[in-house]
Formats: structure tokens, sequence, C-alpha cells
């Protein structure tokens, strides 16, 4: 074992144990740094972290994910999925430029199944790995992990209070996190807008504690971020966009050539019927059955001022508690609809607010029998 890992006497004894209770599943790129990926992701706990890791492998299997790297995308997906690697960072690792305003939800979902988005984003991700790899054989351990700037410049958080869109974030969010554990090294989210934060305030939610940590969300003002980004990152691994010095032959600040933009996708590679090219102002609402004894929050977007909330559901046998609070841009949470009992048993419950701020709102149900 490379001393460089630096591990106490008990991390060293997990990584023994846990090398030693996955060897009928063990392939050759399971090294030392692979294991203790999903040993931080656990705590050290080996057994966590075990059935972490062999859940992850069936989950590989299932998704069939070695066969990804010959899978070619649909045409629409290769034109307007906006990521790239832009360099890498002063340790070696790769840099993930992530332009997400980019990324048309409305249109994209409207010309491909949510399959082929999670196939695209595993095959995405499982190609940055693969070079973060090639990195650390070169430069030591700090260059096996990704470095990500996300900038959310012109982000409309309306089509992510599409429900369709909103749950496609959270399965590759669910995703991310059972199955790529401490890949990444470093996030910066830049040219956040205020209205970012009711977005995060539901996404976060699916994130563990060692994700949030090396997540740094940062305001629209290149003061701030540019410096943050080239304390880590030489100006010539960087699009000029970000202060660095990157450019197109044309002149581009994007660097567009190595970072995919994405973009407004034409209506001509739609292949699902519908009228607009941007998602409606309101949501089709859900219908929720609870067992007693058990309680359920349901976060959702108030993506613009004056937004309307409606909400109908029912419960079998018994009445119900219910309330709905609001989280503002600015954090502050308010009671909405205080909790009360309704009896759903005997009839749905209906209801509309109007939010007058942008805000996520949570939906409180909890089943009055067993409390």
């Amino acid at each position: 074992m490379a001393p460089s890992l630096n591990l106490s006497d008990d991390q060293r004894f997990a990584l023994m144990k846990l090398r030693r209770n996955v060897s009928d599943c063990s392939q050759s790129q399971h090294d030392d740094l692979f294991l203790l990926r999903w040993l931080r992701a656990r705590n050290f706990n080996v057994e966590a972290a075990e059935k972490m890791l062999r859940d992850s492998l069936r989950w590989r299997d299932n998704w069939e994910v070695e066969k990804l790297r010959d899978w070619v995308p649909p045409e629409v997906m290769q034109k307007y999925y906006p990521s790239g690697i832009s360099g890498y960072d002063k340790e070696g690792a790769p840099v993930i430029i992530v332009p997400f305003a980019g990324l048309d939800m409305w249109g994209m979902m409207h010309c491909i199944n949510k399959s082929d988005f999670i196939k695209m984003t595993i095959k995405t991700l499982e190609m940055y790995m693969s070079i973060a790899r090639e990195q650390a054989e070169k430069f030591g351990n700090e260059a096996s992990k990704l470095i990500c700037v996300m900038d959310m410049e012109n982000f409309n958080i309306r089509q992510y209070a599409w429900r369709p869109a909103g749950e496609v974030v959270v399965a590759l969010v669910q995703m991310y996190e059972a199955n790529y554990p401490e890949i990444l090294k470093a996030c910066y989210i830049i040219n956040a807008p205020k209205v970012f934060a009711i977005a995060f305030a539901v996404v976060k939610n699916f994130m563990n504690e060692h994700t949030l940590r090396k997540i740094q969300i940062i305001k629209s003002d290149p003061q701030k971020w540019q410096p943050i980004l080239l304390a880590s990152i030489e100006p010539d691994q960087l699009p000029a966009h970000f202060g660095g010095t990157l450019t197109d032959p044309d002149g581009n600040p994007r660097y567009a050539t190595k970072v995919a933009q994405g973009g407004k996708i034409p209506k001509s590679y739609y292949t699902k019927k519908t009228d607009s090219t941007s998602p409606p102002l309101n949501d089709t609402f859900t219908t929720v059955v609870i067992k007693k004894g058990e309680k359920l929050n349901l976060p959702f977007i108030a993506p613009t001022e004056n937004s309307i909330l409606k909400w109908e559901f029912q419960s079998e046998g018994q009445d119900i508690k219910f309330g709905i609070t609001c989280q503002d841009i600015d954090g502050t949470e308010s009671t909405v609809v205080p909790v009360h009992k309704v009896n759903s048993h005997h009839s749905n419950e209906i209801g509309v607010i109007t939010c007058p701020t942008p805000a996520t709102c949570k939906y409180s149900h909890s089943q009055t029998g067993d409390e």
C-alpha cells in the first residue's frame, strides 16, 4: 500500500477487510484508491461500504455500463448536452465545465426518453473518470478526482418546476450518489442567481454530506469566483469566459470547440407532440396514498411570483394531517397552511394557494392513527 494514501491504522485495517470481503467480485481497476472511495462514503464502515459497492456493481450490470462506451447517443444529445473538459487543475485533475443553463430539459424530454438521458450521463461520467485514472497514473492520487465548474448564468428555474424535468434531475443525483462516491474534488457553482437557492434546496436533500462539503455556490460576481477558480486552475486550462486564456479559433471565450454549450433544441428534433417549446406554468397535481404511522414531505418549486400551487390527495381508512411551509430565496421559512387534520378518507382533499414570491414549498402529510 502506497504511503501517500495517508491512512490511520484503523483505516488500513478497514481497507484490507473490504478487499478481502469483495475478492469474489474484484476487477483489475479495483485498486486501493477505488475501494477507499466506498469506505469514505460510508465513514469506513466496512459492511456498509461492501453493500454499497455490491449494489453498484449490480447497477452497472443492469445498465450495461461497460457497453455504453460503444453506444452512440441520439444526435440531439450529441449537439445539445452541455459539458466538456477544458483542461486540468494544478495537480492534474480534469476540469469539467458545465454550462447548466444551456440544458433545455423541456426540449430534451420531448426528443428522448429518460433512459437515454441517464445513459448519456453515465457515458459522460465514465469518460471523465477514465481520463482521471490516466491522470492519476501520471501525477498521483490528487489527479484521480474531478473539478467541476457549473455555470448558472441565465438559469431558468421554471423548467425545473415542470415535474418530468425535476424527476430526471433527482434521479441523476441519486444515481451519482449511489454509484460514483468520492469522485468529486471540488464543485464551483458560479453565477448563481438568488432563485437558484430554491432549486438547490430541493436537490440537496438527495446529496450526502461528503458531496455537499465540496460544493461552493458563488454569486454572479466574477471578482468573487474568478480568484477562487484561478487559485487551483492555471489560466491556460480555463476558458476566457471564466477568467482563463482559452478561446476558440474564432475568439469565442466560452471555448465551445471543447465545451458543448447546449442551447434551445429546435422542434424539428421533437419526437413527442407538444404545442409549445417551453414548459407550462402549471404542472399536473399528484395523488398520494400514505400508510398509517408514516410521514411524507413533498418539495415543490414555485418558480415565479404569484405561482399557483394546487393539490389533491386522499387517505385510506382514516383522516390525515396536512400542512404547507414555504422557504423563499433568502432562506426564510414560513407556514402557509398550518398542519391540521383533514377528512381525506371521506372525500378527496383539494386546495390551491398563490405563492407571492419564488420559493420552495413543502407539502407535509402524516397519518394520525399511530402518533
